[in-house]
């Protein structure tokens, strides 16, 4: 029987250069971290996960060391213990669930049921450009196979002025692609970053935005209102034909099942390496579908997260699009997966996981050694 003998943290960082600015910032950003978690079993087998900080997981080792890391569902409990006492240390259900798979030799996506083995993708931006550069970027993916992509708004003192001109930036890509491409929108309402004091739109706002939204035939509306509005969210939907959207940042499973219980959202975005897990986001896949609401998750951390997001929408779920993370240049592939021996790549806007056992992640150790810090 396979049993734990160890599990190691690192983080590393990867200097920036040119920087990224994200959308949601509005502040450039010269470096990108990443968290890397280890779990090896007696046999010299390695899981690997990754997502946040694993802050507060020291001095916990001791709750899984010595166990089967089969045992996903017991160790999923004691997760989310240490989610409510401490921080999110959910990359450490992704290594497990990788480990599992190559004590079992098999792919995680079959192991969580074997619907499929790829997923259609959207390509997801996050740098806000002038309207013609944004028409320019939506053909550049076009021609690459992709079906589908997610327009930011700007939501902080470093965007646009008004959403009236990211309204511009889609009547642009209209204009250059026409119905080719469906396209979502991210408001990106729903949150703030720590610095950031900007107040979310009002119910009426995000109606007026709407609105436009539907004249332009947008696929879904993304977080229009803060996180906690959830009646304003319900209402939205009610009073729109687009499809309303958000989850993305949600800490704990039974807001989701409220979210889904109440109809708030006709979409909810769980990020497996952010909240619950693979194994606690796989109860959402069910509940959602016995719903009627579409799971796709988030998935703008690194590869290895994007790989285990997919594995899940993959082998359990049934979701239309999965979450690519992908504006070059600013966010290339090659930025966005360094930790790993080679950058995940998509075959015409599908992402194909193969029979490799576990999440088929292998990481560039030399990489990884050059970038370690702390």
């Amino acid at each position: 029987m396979s049993r734990i003998a160890s599990i190691k943290i690192s983080h590393h960082r990867l200097p920036l250069d040119p920087s990224f600015k994200a959308s949601w910032d509005g502040r450039p950003r010269h470096h990108f971290d990443t968290t890397i978690v280890r779990v090896r079993d007696e046999d010299g087998r390695e899981g690997i996960g990754s997502g946040d900080l694993m802050k507060g997981f020291e001095g916990h080792e001791d709750l899984f060391l010595g166990h089967d890391p089969r045992h996903l569902e017991r160790h999923y409990e004691v997760l989310s213990h240490i989610n409510f006492h401490y921080g999110r240390c959910w990359p450490l259900d992704l290594a497990l669930w990788d480990l599992a798979g190559k004590v079992t030799g098999e792919p995680v996506w079959r192991m969580l049921g074997g619907r499929a083995d790829r997923v259609r993708l959207y390509a997801s931006s996050g740098v806000l450009r002038e309207p013609a550069e944004m028409a320019a970027q939506a053909e550049r993916y076009l021609d690459e196979g992709f079906t589908a992509m997610k327009v930011r708004f700007s939501s902080s003192a470093g965007g646009r002025s008004s959403w009236r001109d990211d309204v511009k930036a889609l009547e642009a890509i209209r204009a250059r692609v026409g119905d080719r491409l469906e396209l979502m929108v991210d408001c990106n309402q729903g949150w703030r970053m720590p610095w950031d004091t900007t107040l979310a739109w009002t119910f009426k706002d995000a109606l007026a935005v709407a609105k436009e939204l539907e004249r332009l035939g947008i696929y879904w509306m993304e977080e229009p209102l803060h996180r906690s509005d959830r009646k304003g969210m319900k209402a939205l939907r009610e009073a729109t034909s687009i499809r309303i959207a958000g989850g993305e940042m949600t800490r704990e499973l039974y807001e989701f099942r409220d979210i889904i219980e109440e109809r708030a959202f006709d979409v909810i975005q769980p990020d497996v390496a952010l909240v619950g897990g693979i194994t606690g986001c796989r109860r959402l896949v069910y509940q959602a579908r016995e719903a009627g609401v579409t799971f796709t998750p988030h998935s703008w951390t690194n590869g290895i997260g994007v790989l285990a997001n997919a594995h899940l929408t993959a082998g359990a779920g049934d979701a239309p699009f999965l979450e690519y993370p992908y504006d070059n240049p600013e966010w290339s592939e090659a930025r966005r997966d360094y930790p790993l021996i080679a950058p995940l790549a998509h075959r015409e806007g599908w992402l194909e996981l193969g029979d490799a056992p576990g999440l088929g992640i292998v990481l560039d150790e030399d990489r990884l050694k050059a970038t370690q810090i702390g």
